[in-house]
């Protein structure tokens, strides 16, 4: 506060000189007041200490923006966000996109098919499906309303999404409320496949997958199985992988020889298993029965769980004997194509595989005839490389040979 605004006269303020400033300046002090040279090297002095303090203070915000590029912000009234994103080259720039156009930047899947007219054709074709999505309003329409009815009865899963979701689905493409993923094979249903394994002339083997979403493992158990003998494969309506194209590639073809049944639920269908005189056998690293000791007579059916959580609660209940596979190594655990095919491989050493030594041929596989599908594709390739009977008739005379004119053996020329 100013000394002579509290009432001070000139000489009380120079007998105090601690009221002046901190460099010992007072402004009424003239006996203790400093050359202007000096007064300029302070000022000066003061000057480079701010112009240091603003220099620290934005390196400091440079460094935690990440921007190496420093220059003079003076005059840039933008938003700091934006000085920040100007300085960048403009490769390394955030690209804003918006959602449409960052849906129609992921191409759909090669086995999706998208919008009314080519989803009601492959409906009715009746198609291998793997997977319908629709809106509400598509499901209860009346050219899908049955046609989706008999797909889900069949094995399909049907699920009710938003157009939103669509879009995702299909990249950004125009849907029209449906879409739906192909199979890689068809798939039968289950009291198809049971009836078509019972004519064999050996016990069936069929596998259970119990919630195995990687298409990878899913080909590997594929492949594993019909290469050791196995009849057929019952997969899950939810939490489970489709026969998509990752699966088919993986499986190397053993799609096209090994019936694939999709059921609704798998526990009802173990049951049904059962009541046809199957034992249910479930593979888990708790069991109390090693791969070793364990019955593997019979109509067996083995049961795989997924990839972390092994069989769920409820499909242990409804095993009859849950097995496990010695390990001894720091490894917990297999993987669940690799258990399957060790197990698998076990029933075939006890059963078909016993009496082959040496070079010895395995012997053929009796494979399940299903129903009404078989007998229709070999007639249907019957017709194809039949030919049509053609009549040949040859008519031979004997010549007279008296009638013949004898050669002289001479020749002769004209002029």
């Amino acid at each position: 506060m100013d000394e002579r605004r509290r009432g001070r006269s000139d000489d009380e303020q120079r007998a105090r000189p601690d009221r002046g400033d901190r460099g010992g300046r007072g402004r009424f002090m003239a006996d203790r007041r400093p050359e202007r040279s000096e007064r300029l090297q302070g000022r000066f002095d003061d000057q480079r200490r701010d112009e240091r303090s603003y220099q620290r203070r934005d390196d400091r915000r440079s460094d935690r923006r990440g921007d190496h590029l420093q220059g003079d912000r003076r005059g840039d009234r933008r938003p700091s966000f934006q000085r920040e994103r100007s300085r960048l080259p403009f490769r390394d720039r955030p690209q804003h996109k918006a959602e449409g156009e960052a849906a129609a930047a992921t191409p759909p899947a090669d086995d999706l098919v998208w919008g009314r007219h080519a989803a009601l054709a492959a409906l009715e074709a009746g198609r291998p499906i793997h997977r319908i999505w629709c809106t509400p309003e598509m499901r209860s329409a009346a050219k899908f309303l049955q046609l989706l009815r008999d797909a889900k009865a069949s094995g399909v899963l049907v699920e009710e999404v938003t157009w939103a979701r669509l879009g995702q689905i299909t990249g950004g493409s125009v849907h029209q409320g449906i879409a739906l993923q192909t199979a890689a094979a068809e798939t039968t249903d289950l009291e198809t496949l049971i009836g078509g394994c019972s004519d064999l002339g050996e016990p069936p083997l069929l596998l259970a997958l119990d919630g195995v979403t990687d298409p990878h493992n899913l080909g590997a158990v594929v492949r594993s199985a019909e290469a050791m003998g196995a009849h057929g494969v019952v997969l899950p309506q939810r939490r489970s992988a489709g026969l998509t194209g990752s699966a088919a590639k993986v499986a190397a073809g053993a799609l096209e020889h090994l019936p694939v049944a999709r059921v609704v639920n798998l526990n009802r269908s173990l049951e049904k298993l059962k009541d046809a005189g199957y034992r249910v056998i479930g593979l888990a690293g708790e069991g109390d029965v090693t791969l070793p000791d364990a019955d593997l007579s019979g109509p067996l059916v083995l049961v795989t769980g997924s990839e972390d959580q092994g069989l769920s609660l409820l499909t242990r209940r409804h095993c009859d004997q849950l097995v496990r596979i010695p390990l001894r190594g720091v490894t917990p655990s297999l993987n669940a194509s690799v258990a399957t095919a060790l197990c698998v491989y076990e029933v075939a050493r006890r059963n078909w595989m016993k009496d082959i030594h040496g070079q010895a041929p395995s012997p053929p596989l009796q494979r399940a005839r299903m129903a009404g599908q078989r007998d229709d594709v070999l007639s249907a390739k019957a017709d194809d490389t039949a030919l049509p009977e053609q009549r040949i008739e040859l008519e031979l005379e004997r010549r007279d040979r008296a009638a013949e004119r004898d050669f002289d053996q001479s020749i002769q020329l004209s002029p």
